[in-house]
């Protein structure tokens, strides 16, 4: 199950179980729009937007308070893949649309990454679907402590640096 980090009307970010980034290597979260849907040109021109600078906000975030991304940098990639596997649930073929549910993790990226997927100015490898679970149990999750800064620092860019109001008014644009 992932951990909250932060939510408002135009999304949320979570921590989570299975980690693919190690907390020391960068740390890994996920974005997901305000509703579900399987592809990101189903939401509306509003919710994109809310969306899009929640995205930002939260890499941003994770790059100003995190110390391991010092003079480093995040990666955004849009996901869903695994969903559509033959062996995830339900098993055998899947109809995408039904499926697929549009997120972004962002992973950040250490200068000093010991792990060798994860090495600094390399493309990040992943496992084969299959392989995942037991290739993400040597990787740990950001701590409280770095959740909460990561959320508290999101809360201000969308109030501040993005202007966005009433961050929790569900009547907010």
């Amino acid at each position: 199950m992932a951990i909250d980090v932060f939510s408002f009307y135009g999304g949320s970010v979570t921590s989570p179980t299975t980690t693919l980034c190690d907390r020391s290597d960068g740390g890994h979260l996920i974005v997901y729009p305000s509703r579900a849907v399987w592809e990101r040109g189903q939401l509306t021109p509003v919710e994109l937007f809310q969306w899009s600078y929640l995205v930002a906000a939260t890499g941003r975030a994770m790059i100003e308070v995190l110390p391991q991304l010092c003079g480093g940098c995040v990666n955004y990639w849009e996901a869903g893949n695994w969903s559509l596997n033959d062996a995830a649930n339900p098993s055998g073929p899947k109809v995408v649309e039904n499926h697929r549910r549009v997120h972004h993790h962002i992973f950040g990226r250490s200068r000093d990454a010991r792990d060798p997927d994860w090495r600094w100015g390399e493309a990040p490898r992943f496992p084969a679907y299959a392989d995942k679970k037991i290739w993400a149990q040597r990787f740990s999750p950001l701590n409280t402590q770095e959740r909460d800064a990561v959320s508290a620092r999101i809360y201000e860019l969308l109030e501040g640096y993005y202007d966005l109001p009433d961050l929790f008014s569900p009547s907010s644009p």
